[in-house]
């Protein structure tokens, strides 16, 4: 029971998509999915893999513009390496979309073509390529707006760095395999400025993927209508049935960077989230010069829409008035979101209407258990040693990997020390995990002598009684699942790691085998 201590966090019940009143608005700068963990791909273990998905829902046929990325918006990854709850080393990229204006000669005129390709597409840059989409990466050290900024260079020199265009399809692209190859040719070796030699090299990737998450977004949203199944007791022929976006894609931006280089002092735990921003202002143009994308105008200061670090904190824990504040906010100023997770509202909301289990919330209160995995880490697995309570997701660069093959999809609460909530992997069951935690799993565990010493929260004085006593689901809280299994996902096992994307036209690619818990 004590390797239920690792299933701390009331971080999702989804991926986070459409969370927030504003965001619905501008779907180019919706984060939905942010992992971090130590490269498990054959001799890249001392490397972590962070991700970003935006864009999300994203249907394979959405043409004829597809999903390009924003070049109106600011897409940033953040590092906190000293516990601070403020970013050290933020990544930022910068969208450019190229408009070729490809034309075909229709009796006697040139005319554009409607369509973003004409023919097949192979290679960087292919002249069969309407709209070219490229971007900048740089790194800044102490503050993402007043640091220090330098712009990273790609092997072989040069600062551009190309994104292949989405999965149009197999007449395009060809067919899964075909269009791999052409994503990995968008695989960038590139150099971080500030990191010392032999850590300063590092993989970049933007491009569409299969969307890694597997929910079934309705039935959560019905306020989890699903039986508590239990977990030794999944016999599902066919999960992937009940995952109501398996056939989505998302957007990602990953990199592959050394750890020594995202750790260059002695505390070995990172927090990282990602954010989008846009202009302070947005003006439309009734009269849009010819181009792409010219119908506004856009000027003034970054302003952040999206905020994104442990999985559907916005979605299921923040109020609904304060949705929009959070996208907002940074993890500096989240005491001002105290009570969302000290108080949370949503077992309650699950426990009104699941039949038999009405009054099954826990009853400690401040919920302190979620306190110390939700704002500090885990003492002894991931929590910094001079921590400010902040949300991100945090992760011991230190951990050893545990190789695909023997990867739990319920991480820690089984045993597998390098699984969420100890950073996230694409196989993590972040659902299953976070529905044993809000439903007091972790004070089932704690026990009566406060094994885990849950009762109290670091740098406050905020207490409670975390023990069996105050969890009515008691023993039935450690086994509880939604009935959508994360490992009928299809992943790779090298970076970039997500799946090769849905075509608009053609077959999707295979499934892998469904991994042994």
């Amino acid at each position: 029971m004590g390797g239920v201590l690792s299933a701390i966090s009331i971080a999702a019940l989804a991926s986070s998509h459409r969370e927030a009143p504003s965001i619905t608005t501008t779907p180019k700068a919706d984060g939905t999915d942010f992992y971090m963990f130590r490269s498990y791909e054959a001799n890249r273990s001392d490397f972590i893999t962070l991700i970003a998905n935006y864009q999300p829902l994203q249907d394979g046929y959405g043409g004829p513009n597809y999903f390009s990325m924003d070049p109106n918006a600011l897409y940033e990854i953040h590092i906190d390496n000293d516990g601070d709850a403020q970013e050290e080393i933020t990544f930022q990229f910068n969208f450019k979309n190229t408009l070729r204006d490809l034309k075909q000669t229709i009796g006697g005129a040139d005319v554009s073509i409607p369509l973003i390709q004409q023919g097949g597409v192979t290679g960087l840059n292919s002249a069969n390529l309407n709209l070219n989409e490229s971007y900048t990466m740089t790194v800044v050290r102490d503050g993402r707006r007043s640091g220090n900024r330098t712009v990273v260079s790609k092997t072989g020199g040069g600062s551009t760095l190309e994104k292949p265009v989405d999965y149009i399809g197999e007449k395009t692209l060809g067919n899964a395999a075909a269009y791999q190859a052409y994503s990995d040719a968008h695989i960038h070796n590139v150099t971080i400025p500030g990191c010392t030699g032999g850590t300063n090299q590092a993989k970049v990737f933007v491009g569409q993927r299969q969307e890694g998450f597997a929910v079934n977004l309705g039935t959560i949203f019905d306020l989890v209508n699903a039986p508590f199944n239990v977990i030794s007791n999944r016999t599902f022929a066919n999960a992937a049935a009940a995952n109501s976006i398996q056939d989505k894609n998302v957007t990602s931006i990953a990199i592959e960077i050394h750890k020594d280089c995202l750790t260059p002092g002695a505390e070995n735990v990172v927090g990282g989230w990602t954010t989008a921003s846009v202009r302070q202002v947005q003006i439309g143009d009734g009269i849009p010069a010819q181009g792409h994308q010219t119908a506004e105008k856009t000027g003034g200061a970054w302003v952040q829409v999206s905020r994104l670090g442990m999985p559907l904190v916005n979605e299921v824990v923040i109020g609904l008035k304060d949705k929009d504040r959070f996208n907002a906010s940074k993890p500096s100023g989240d005491g001002q979101f105290l009570n969302y997770v000290s108080n949370p509202t949503l077992p309650q909301l699950i426990s009104l209407v699941q039949t038999g289990n009405a009054g099954a919330a826990p009853t400690n209160f401040p919920r302190t258990d979620l306190l110390n995995v939700f704002l500090a880490g885990i003492q002894g697995v991931n929590r910094p040693a001079n921590v400010v309570l902040s949300e991100m997701l945090r992760l011991n660069t230190e951990t050893p990997v545990t190789p695909i093959a023997m990867q739990n999809t319920l991480g820690l609460a089984f045993g597998d020390a390098a699984g969420f909530p100890n950073g996230r992997r694409p196989i993590d069951d972040v659902v299953d995990i976070s529905l044993v935690a809000v439903m007091g799993g972790l004070c089932v565990a704690n026990g009566a002598n406060d094994a885990f010493k849950l009762n109290t929260v670091p740098g406050t004085t905020l207490t409670s009684a975390c023990t069996p006593g105050s969890v009515p689901l008691g023993n039935t809280s450690l086994s509880i699942h939604d009935a959508v299994d994360q490992s009928r996902v299809p992943f790779m096992n090298r970076f970039p790691y997500l799946s090769t994307p849905t075509p608009g036209s053609g077959t999707p690619a295979p499934t892998q085998t469904v991994l042994a818990r």
